[in-house]
């Protein structure tokens, strides 16, 4: 037999030992996302399943929608021609993510006032993975939550601020969704509830109580712009406005006379944004840190 006629033969062994590798991370990749899927399952039953989720979520909806319409029905042009209608109409977010935060902080506080956090823990070992399943989640439910109390706080409010005088005739476009600023104050505005749930969740994951986390979060949410306005000087209230979450964040609301803003619209939603991705990674350092 000549060499050009030979066939190498590989053992089975020796072939594992090439592909190995490959394979090992394949399987690897392949079940990390399997148990991340499994966590998100869990943790979406675990959602649904406690009855305040929907009442929270239902209150979400209808706060948005009524504190937007009383809004748009007290503003009237001429006499308030200077106001902003979109900001009028999506009022009710500043008022509804009291309700978004509370069911962030506890879908994770619940479980450790009821113990339930080592069983989670006992069928999702890695709490990296735990927490990210909880933050998409959480994220999901918010999104499409805030999606339809925002449409329908923009689908009450344009009958009243038309009949309010807010048209064509003194200066104003249609306040539709076909409208770009109002566009990206309608979709800012879900974009902004969804932070919200992220923020109060890596606080929630850094406090561990529900009392303390809700008045943290709260205190962040309304009593800091507050004391930020009273107390600070002008030169130092505005710097405050400009990267206070709640302040920055609501920016995205704003489509009218943006030059007079201490930070732009999308600017100021990323200022929150950098608030929620810093809280979370707190309450991540803590939760892998500490014992459950």
């Amino acid at each position: 037999m000549t060499a050009a006629h030979r066939t190498q033969v590989v053992s089975p062994p020796a072939a594992a030992a090439v592909a190995g590798p490959a394979g090992a991370g394949e399987n690897s990749v392949a079940g990390t996302w399997a148990r991340f899927l499994e966590a998100l399952h869990a943790e979406w039953t675990k959602l649904r399943t406690v009855q305040s989720t929907l009442w929270l979520l239902l209150t979400t909806v209808v706060l948005t929608i009524a504190t937007g319409a009383i809004s748009s029905s007290i503003i009237q042009c001429p006499g308030s021609c200077s106001d902003d209608p979109a900001q009028a109409s999506l009022s009710g977010v500043l008022v509804s993510q009291a309700a978004i935060a509370v069911l962030a902080v506890l879908l994770i506080t619940g479980e450790y006032s009821s113990g339930m956090i080592r069983i989670s823990l006992t069928a999702v070992p890695r709490r990296t993975t735990m927490l990210v399943a909880k933050a998409t989640v959480l994220a999901a439910v918010v999104l499409a939550t805030a999606a339809v109390a925002v449409l329908g706080s923009v689908l009450a409010s344009e009958p009243l601020l038309a009949g309010n005088g807010f048209t064509a005739k003194h200066g104003f476009l249609p306040f539709t969704l076909g409208h770009g600023p109002i566009l990206r104050a309608a979709g800012g505005s879900v974009l902004y509830l969804a932070l919200i749930a992220l923020l109060s969740l890596g606080i929630a994951a850094a406090v561990r109580d529900s009392g303390a986390a809700v008045t943290v979060v709260l205190g962040l949410l309304y009593v800091v712009p507050i004391l930020g306005k009273v107390v600070l000087s002008r030169q130092w209230g505005i710097r405050f406005a400009r990267y206070a979450p709640a302040n920055a964040g609501l920016n995205i609301q704003v489509t009218r006379d943006l030059r007079s803003l201490p930070i732009g619209p999308w600017e100021g939603l990323g200022v929150l944004g950098l608030w929620a991705a810093a809280a979370l990674l707190i309450g991540w350092v803590l939760l892998r840190w500490r014992d459950a």
